[in-house]
């Protein structure tokens, strides 16, 4: 199977706000963007070369509206089947994000006030339900979803046969993106110890680049420095018992 191409296809500002093109045997999107943002993605994704209804398939790596906002749009536009982890069925079947945010830090805390972030999204129910690890070679695609959760408890991660992680917020560049190539956290977690132990796992597969949904592409080395002081950062928080998780 041929080398698998990773594009970014920026939803707001130059890589605020990313979705993705994986460009296999058939093309695959990742991520829907915001509320509103279908028809601007496929322009991108048309930009390339690719027709709308050879997309293979549409995967949505977790239920924050900034995501899966155009998910039900993008599916009518291209007629692509639509994969989502079956433990954010919720939010993708009423439209609307787990609520409260949980902030990982001041940015969070702001952002959490801003009415965007409570909107409602036209719902979905994806066709395609991820419950661990799934090949994608039936799409025509040499990579693998992987679940990667703690963003959300239904976050997914696509790992290419050639290394690239599509991460999803995973993890993120400084500053939604405004300082690129300095990792940190999103602004918010459903549980953070569990996101940096699925962070783990993914560069424990010596991925080449981790491409997200905030900010430019990512060196792992420096992600790997970065997440073992997010470890004593986060034991700390722990220890002084302010580190917070969905369910606690």
């Amino acid at each position: 199977m041929s080398r698998t191409k990773v594009v970014p296809i920026p939803v707001l500002g130059r890589h605020h706000i990313n979705a993705y093109l994986l460009l296999g045997r058939r093309p695959v999107i990742v991520d829907a963007g915001t509320p509103g943002s279908g028809r601007a993605i496929l322009g991108q994704v048309t930009g390339h070369g690719v027709d709308p209804a050879d997309v293979a398939l549409i995967v949505i790596t977790h239920g924050h509206i900034d995501h899966f906002g155009s998910a039900a749009e993008l599916h009518r536009l291209t007629g692509a089947p639509l994969a989502g982890h079956v433990a954010d069925l919720g939010p993708y079947r009423s439209g609307r994000v787990r609520e409260p945010y949980l902030p990982t830090g001041p940015m969070g805390r702001l952002m959490a006030r801003n009415r965007k972030l409570h909107a409602r999204a036209e719902p979905f129910d994806p066709a395609v339900l991820i419950d661990g690890e799934t090949a994608l070679d039936d799409f025509g695609l040499a990579a693998r979803i992987m679940p990667t959760p703690g963003h959300t408890a239904g976050s997914v991660s696509v790992l290419t046969d050639d290394g690239d992680l599509v991460a999803g917020d995973l993890i993120a560049n400084s500053f939604m993106g405004l300082i690129p190539g300095r990792p940190a956290d999103p602004p918010f977690h459903d549980d953070p110890r569990q996101n940096l132990a699925s962070l783990r796992e993914m560069l424990a597969l010596n991925p080449t680049r981790l491409h997200v949904g905030h900010g430019g592409a990512l060196d792992p080395d420096r992600v790997r420095r970065w997440a073992e002081r997010e470890h004593d950062r986060l034991a700390r928080l722990a220890a002084a018992g302010r580190l917070t998780a969905r369910g606690e």
